[in-house]
C-alpha cells in the first residue's frame, strides 16, 4: 500500500477506516496497512471532521420519544491525579468527557460532545440536543446536577427527566491497577413533572458506552486512549457514524439510521469514505 495521503486510493482508505473503526489503534493501523503513523493520523483527523459536520447537518428534526443521557470518562496525555507528576507541561484538559444522547427505540445517537464534565458543557450539550428534536421528550440520565440544570434551562419544561442514580459500596481493598468500586443497586427520581417510572432506565446507553470505549481507546484497562484531544474527538466523530449508518443492530434488524428514517440503505465503509472524498 502506498504511503501519504495524496497517494492513497479508495480501497487503501476503506481499509484504514475500517480498521478504526473496529477498535485498531492508529499504530496498529499502520503496521498491518504499510501507512505511515502520520498518513493514518491524517485520514482519521480529515474523516472524523468530515463525519462530524454530516452528522450535524442530517440529525435534525427528529421525532424522539424517549432519550439516555450518559457520559464516559477518558483522559489527554495523563490522568487528572497524576498532571503534577509530568516532566512537561500539559496543554490538554487532561480528563475529558464523551456526553452521548441515544433513542431509545432506534438506538440513534443523536448528540454527543467531547469535553469536561462540569455546567458550561452540559449546557452546550443539552442546547444542542434542543435543536435536533421535534417533540416533547422524556430523558433518563445519572442525574449529575450539571445535567439537571443544564435540561432545565434549556427545554424549559419541554422535556420530562427522571435520574437513575447507582449506589456503590465500598472501593475495593486488592492491589491491582484498577479495583473500581462494586454497585450495589440503583435508585430512580424525577423532576416535577414526572416521567412513567417504567420507562426509567440506562439499559440501552450504558452497554453501548462499553462499544464506544472499546472502539475509540478510552482510557481504563484493557484499553488505550488517544494522547490529543482532537484525535480523541475525531474518532468519537468516525465511531458514532459507524454506529449510526453502517452497523447492523441486532435487535432491529436496520441500522439506527435506518430506524429512525434517516438512510433509506445500510450504509458501507465505502459510503464514508466516498464523504472523506468528495
Amino acid at each position: 500500500m502506498l504511503d501519504g495521503m495524496n497517494k492513497l486510493d479508495t480501497k487503501a482508505r476503506a481499509t484504514i477506516l475500517q480498521l478504526l473503526c473496529e477498535g485498531q489503534s492508529v499504530r496498529a493501523v499502520a503496521g498491518r496497512t504499510g501507512a505511515s503513523k502520520n498518513t493514518v493520523a491524517k485520514l482519521l483527523s480529515d474523516a472524523g471532521a468530515i463525519c462530524a459536520e454530516y452528522q450535524d447537518r442530517v440529525l435534525r428534526k427528529l421525532n424522539i420519544r424517549r432519550v439516555q443521557v450518559d457520559t464516559i470518562w477518558s483522559f489527554d496525555v495523563a490522568r487528572l491525579t497524576n498532571v503534577r507528576a509530568t516532566k512537561a507541561p500539559i496543554e490538554s484538559p487532561a480528563d475529558c468527557w464523551t456526553w452521548s444522547a441515544m433513542d431509545v427505540d432506534s438506538r440513534l445517537v443523536l448528540s454527543w460532545l467531547v469535553g469536561r464534565r462540569d455546567s458550561d458543557c452540559a449546557i452546550t450539550f443539552m442546547d444542542d440536543l434542543r435543536g435536533r428534536l421535534a417533540n416533547r421528550v422524556r430523558f433518563t440520565s445519572d442525574g449529575a446536577q450539571a445535567t439537571l440544570e443544564a435540561v432545565d434551562g434549556a427545554f424549559w419544561g419541554g422535556g420530562d427527566e427522571a435520574m437513575l442514580i447507582k449506589i456503590y459500596g465500598a472501593a475495593s481493598e486488592s492491589k491491582g491497577r484498577h479495583n473500581p468500586a462494586e454497585r450495589i443497586g440503583a435508585k430512580k427520581g424525577r423532576m416535577e413533572t414526572g416521567p412513567d417510572f417504567a420507562h426509567v432506565s440506562m439499559s440501552h446507553a450504558e452497554p453501548e458506552n462499553l462499544i464506544v470505549r472499546m472502539a475509540v481507546r478510552y482510557a481504563q484497562p484493557p484499553d488505550a486512549y488517544h494522547k490529543k484531544v482532537e484525535n480523541h474527538a475525531h474518532a468519537v466523530a468516525l465511531h458514532f457514524i459507524y454506529h449510526n449508518f453502517v452497523r447492523l443492530h441486532a435487535n432491529l434488524h436496520s441500522t439506527p439510521a435506518m430506524a429512525a428514517g434517516i438512510a433509506k440503505k445500510i450504509w458501507e465503509i465505502g459510503d464514508i469514505v466516498a464523504l472523506t472524498e468528495a
